[in-house]
């Protein structure tokens, strides 16, 4: 089991704990955590799942790929810490994940 914490906009604080195996989008949404939208599913076709990861966490994720650059570049709150949360895996080393979700889901 990983732990990954989830913080709102204002600040409202979730921790849940998840399998490995899935990704950060499908674990918010599972859990009922506010502020991922996920309207594609998944499948990196939209921004709706767009959170910003805490600094200490961008070297322990995967590299972003192409796609999910294009589908960032159509939110105007994207920042040098944004990914996709459906585009990120769940697994071991992410235990203690934190990312936080913007004020609006575009």
């Amino acid at each position: 089991m990983s732990k990954i914490k989830f913080i709102e906009h204002d600040g409202t604080e979730r921790v849940i704990e998840v399998d490995a195996g899935g990704s950060v989008m499908e674990a918010a949404v599972q859990n009922g955590v506010p502020g991922i939208d996920a309207d594609c599913g998944g499948s990196c076709s939209c921004a709706t799942c767009h959170v910003y990861v805490d600094t200490e966490w961008l070297n322990k994720l995967a590299s972003m790929g192409d796609l999910e650059a294009a589908m960032l570049d159509l939110s105007p709150d994207r920042c040098a810490n944004s990914r996709l949360a459906c585009q990120l895996k769940i697994t071991d080393d992410l235990d203690g994940l934190i990312v936080t979700t913007p004020e609006f889901q575009f």
